[in-house]
């Protein structure tokens, strides 16, 4: 039992901690956009620029990262590519990581899904390439319809989906100690996630209108905003996203999923 209350004391904190409709500052005050945007979208009233915690997600298409010049910019966090699938590793996810870690900058690995491979599979492969010591933040699962692949084109029913994603989840947090964090778009929150997943946080992908308008009953710890912004240390264009509750709130997060 007392192994049990140290594991949902800090969800709890956590949960608590976020939330899709707390906002610090007057929804209607203008707030300058932290980082530069090369296709800004107006989101009217709640704009992701009244949220105070900035953060990143990267992968080897993203070059080479001046860590130290991102973390002096006010980027507060970075979810980091690490696998796909059961066999391909993001080339520069060890680099990525330690650079990130040596900087400051809290981070996270994440895992892109293929349904195309079990998921026993692909926690082996995550587990086998993403140490103990990557893990900052708590790991992420990014599960998106993918119908560009070459390779897995495979949509799987929504009971087949769902009971897949809670297998790789279940391993996920068995292995690092940590629940995960899910990813995703709209399209396939549509059509697979919805009702599902209820005590797990959300980092959702919404670049043209705000989540809480497009994404059914969902609340979110994470909000994906641009894929076109502008971070110094990083060339080129970059997703951008906030976290949904204030600076305190932040502190509260990071400090519950450490003790996790």
């Amino acid at each position: 039992m007392r192994r049990f209350a140290l594991f949902v004391m800090p969800l709890l904190l956590a949960m608590a901690s976020c939330s899709s409709v707390e906002y610090d500052l007057v929804e209607t005050a203008s707030v300058p956009p932290r980082f530069q945007d090369m296709d800004p979208q107006d989101f009217g009233p709640k704009t992701p620029h009244h949220h105070p915690v900035h953060g990143i997600d990267v992968s080897k298409w993203n070059g080479d990262i001046d860590w130290r010049q991102v973390r002096g910019s006010g980027v507060a966090f970075a979810f980091i590519k690490a696998t796909e699938g059961k066999d391909n590793i993001d080339n520069r996810f060890h680099d990525n990581w330690r650079a990130a870690k040596a900087a400051g900058v809290p981070h996270a690995p994440y895992h892109f899904y293929y349904f195309c491979s079990t998921a026993d599979q692909q926690a082996d492969w995550f587990i086998a390439n993403v140490p103990k010591a990557a893990m900052v933040l708590p790991p992420v699962l990014d599960v998106e319809w993918n119908g560009e692949s070459k390779n897995c084109r495979y949509r799987p029913s929504k009971l087949t989906a769902v009971q897949e994603l809670q297998r790789f989840l279940n391993r996920l947090e068995a292995h690092y100690g940590k629940r995960p964090i899910i990813y995703t778009t709209v399209d396939f929150h549509r059509d697979i996630l919805v009702g599902e997943f209820k005590n797990y946080h959300f980092w959702l992908r919404a670049v043209a209108d705000h989540p809480n308008n497009i994404y059914t009953d969902r609340r979110w710890a994470f909000w994906q905003y641009t894929s076109t912004g502008r971070i110094p240390g990083i060339k080129g264009d970059t997703d951008i996203n906030v976290f949904a509750g204030s600076k305190k709130n932040w502190r509260n997060w990071l400090t519950a999923v450490a003790e996790m």
